[in-house]
């Protein structure tokens, strides 16, 4: 059973979808619920199947105090790196908020501290938490609608299915296509190659 809050009932719950992915943006979701908010379906977006993520998310954003989404893309992530790129994004969605938290939970065991907000990293925080597990509903479903629009323009990787994470077949469309402007060019694309000396 998730609970309603940590500490206080005006905290937001952020978490981010897309960290460990070859292409597209790391997405990230910042959310504040009502005290009275209540329901049986949600949880972790990792233990939610596709229909159930698409059936809450307009429950969440009809029912939340405040909400934000936010991507930070592939150039930007190459530029300050993965980790702080999932920070970024979680501070741009957390400051789109209003009112702004007293109080903010994290999922996860790191965090770039917020201004003025004091925070709590909570491991596994999406599987106890009912704001987290609605922050990383959000990011999840926004960042799989975008990695499904630009599959439109790239099929041969078919990011709608694998969202643009390091899958076989992904490797195998890098390996026959190369790379696209929507992969993060300081990740390791394909593995390295193994070499015998004979």
């Amino acid at each position: 059973m998730l609970k309603s809050c940590y500490r206080t009932h005006l905290e937001a719950g952020t978490d981010e979808a897309g960290r460990g992915c070859l292409a597209g943006p790391v997405t990230a979701a910042a959310i504040t619920l009502p005290k009275s908010f209540s329901n049986d379906i949600l949880n972790d977006s990792k233990q939610l199947s596709e229909t159930k993520r698409t059936l809450l998310r307009p429950i969440l954003e009809i029912e939340a105090v405040s909400f934000s989404v936010c991507h930070v893309f592939q150039d930007e992530i190459d530029e300050i790196n993965i980790l702080n790129a999932s920070f970024l994004a979680m501070h741009r969605a957390i400051e789109q908020l209003q009112p702004a938290p007293e109080f903010i939970i994290v999922d996860g065991n790191r965090f770039k501290p917020y201004p003025e907000i004091e925070h709590e990293c909570i491991i596994k925080g999406d599987g106890k938490y009912m704001s987290i597990a609605a922050a990383s509903v959000l990011a999840k479903t926004y960042r799989d609608e975008y990695m499904a629009k630009i599959h439109e323009e790239f099929p041969m990787y078919n990011w709608k299915k694998n969202k643009g994470y390091p899958t076989k077949e992904h490797r195998e469309a890098i390996k026959k296509y190369g790379i696209t402007k929507y992969h993060r060019k300081s990740f390791r694309q394909l593995p390295d190659q193994l070499t015998l000396d004979i």
